[in-house]
């Protein structure tokens, strides 16, 4: 087998992230924690190393006041005082009126050392180009109560280092083998926790066409955002899958009559030779194609309508005042041949809202087709544009029969007609204006023309600052 597609080299592995983000603290904890354990090693090794160069200082005065008549140091004292097995170690005996009894002249407290008491006292210094620690004391001369000695005793820092670093190197191995298995337990953490998704993997890939929610039993709390992601495109799924299938049976049920009707014409015209029985047969053929093709035209506008509901879409800010007066200028030409005298009645003022202007264009076609469809030859039909406190309204007016206030509330059901219309129709035209007007936040209102019989359509935006603003 490929050794790529073995290791899956390309493909991104949850637990190996997982394990590589946890991995790197802890590496750097191991240096952290050797860090504290040298610094604490040092400062313990520096505790002690003090407490014993105090103690050499001490035994230096007592040497001095007990084993030294003439104030000098014997020679055997003075090696062990100066011995050091890979260095050199450092003492002082000075009198305050004969100066350097014995030891290094190098090696001199500051001034001022002693003001805190008769203490040794601790302090740093530098002497051959080596650090050192060192203590010094002051003592009253045993040979001479007049004089005052300073007794000093100095090592280099060499001793303690080296016992920090191999303290460290002790800890090192327990350190490592801790974070080691610290990081085992961590891997089997991640093994058994990634498994807890094997049961929800195994009840999504069992799923054929079932797009029913995961819901939240039995899902880890850390998994609950994905499965209620994956619930909301089941959600989002169902629904268009509702839309296609009413698109089917809606295009089944209102394409049945003029197919029927094809097909009888069709035949009518093909068992007669009576050429006025032909030309009858075919414009009831084209008048029949001209409907399917306004049915399926108008489906699919509803079923864009639906779709478009559960999306958010892009929109602009667009000004009704002056789009409205062009989508109706371009119906115009229509409204002259249907003998309708179609106008537009809006403030000279921009009308701003948060729109499209492809769907606004498809509302207000379908509310001018249903009017000069069902208005009558003769007729006044008017565009107007409000504003109506926080709303811009746009309302569109006819003269013709109108429609009982009975059945406005159900206008904007699909396939609805009012009865009595002898027109023909889908009976979809307000209802793709319904699903317009919701998609914008908008509201529809049906209202008797007053005064004038017919029908008034109204949808009111929510109204929108310019962009200048």
């Amino acid at each position: 087998m490929n050794q790529r597609l073995l290791w899956g080299v390309g493909r991104q592995s949850l637990r190996r992230r997982l394990l590589t983000t946890l991995l790197v603290p802890l590496m750097v904890l191991l240096l952290l924690n050797s860090l504290i354990t040298y610094v604490g090693a040092l400062i313990y090794a520096n505790h002690v190393h003090d407490e014993n160069l105090i103690d050499d200082t001490l035994i230096l005065v007592q040497m001095m006041a007990t084993e030294s008549p003439d104030g000098r140091v014997a020679p055997q004292a003075q090696f062990l005082l100066e011995y050091e097995p890979e260095g050199h170690n450092y003492f002082s005996v000075f009198s305050a009126r004969r100066g350097l009894v014995a030891g290094n002249p190098a090696l001199r407290p500051p001034g001022g050392l002693f003001a805190d008491g008769d203490e040794p006292q601790l302090y740093d210094i530098q002497i051959e180009q080596h650090a050192l620690r060192a203590a010094s004391i002051q003592m009253t001369n045993p040979r001479d109560p007049g004089d005052q000695l300073e007794v000093t005793v100095g090592e280099t820092l060499r001793d303690r280092h080296q016992e920090a670093r191999q303290i460290l190197l002790l800890s090192i191995p327990a350190q490592t083998l801790l974070i080691f298995a610290a990081f085992l337990l961590v891997w089997m953490g991640v093994r058994t926790g990634l498994r807890q998704l094997d049961p929800l993997t195994a009840q999504i890939a069992n799923r054929e066409h079932d797009l029913a929610p995961i819901g939240d039993a039995n899902v880890p709390v850390e998994i609950l955002p994905l499965t209620r992601t994956i619930d909301g495109l089941f959600a989002r799924l169902r629904s268009m899958l509702a839309l296609h299938e009413r698109f089917i049976a809606d295009a089944a049920h209102q394409l049945r009559t003029p197919l029927a009707g094809l097909s009888v014409h069709a035949e009518r015209a093909q068992a007669s030779s009576d050429p006025e029985t032909i030309a009858d047969a075919l414009n009831h053929i084209q008048r029949l194609i001209h409907r399917a093709n306004r049915t399926s035209s108008q489906l699919l506008a509803l079923t864009r309508a639906q779709t478009a509901e559960h999306e958010t879409g892009d929109t602009e800010q667009l000004d009704l005042a002056m789009l409205i007066p062009e989508l109706v200028g371009q119906r115009v030409h229509e409204a002259l041949a249907a003998g309708i005298d179609l106008g537009y009645d809006g403030p000279a003022g921009p009308l701003w809202i948060e729109g499209d202007r492809h769907r606004l264009q498809e509302m207000l076609d379908n509310l001018i087709d249903n009017g000069l469809r069902y208005a009558g030859r003769g007729k006044l039909m008017t565009v107007m544009l409000t504003r109506e406190g926080t709303d811009i309204c746009m309302a569109v007016e006819d003269n013709g029969p109108g429609v009982p206030p009975a059945w406005f509330e159900r206008l904007g059901e699909r396939f609805f007609r009012v009865p009595g219309s002898e027109e023909e129709g889908s009976g979809l035209g307000l209802a793709i204006v319904q699903r317009i007007a919701e998609w914008h936040g908008a509201k529809v209102r049906y209202f008797a023309a007053s005064g004038k019989g017919g029908l008034r359509v109204e949808i009111a935006f929510p109204s929108a600052k310019p962009a200048s603003a």
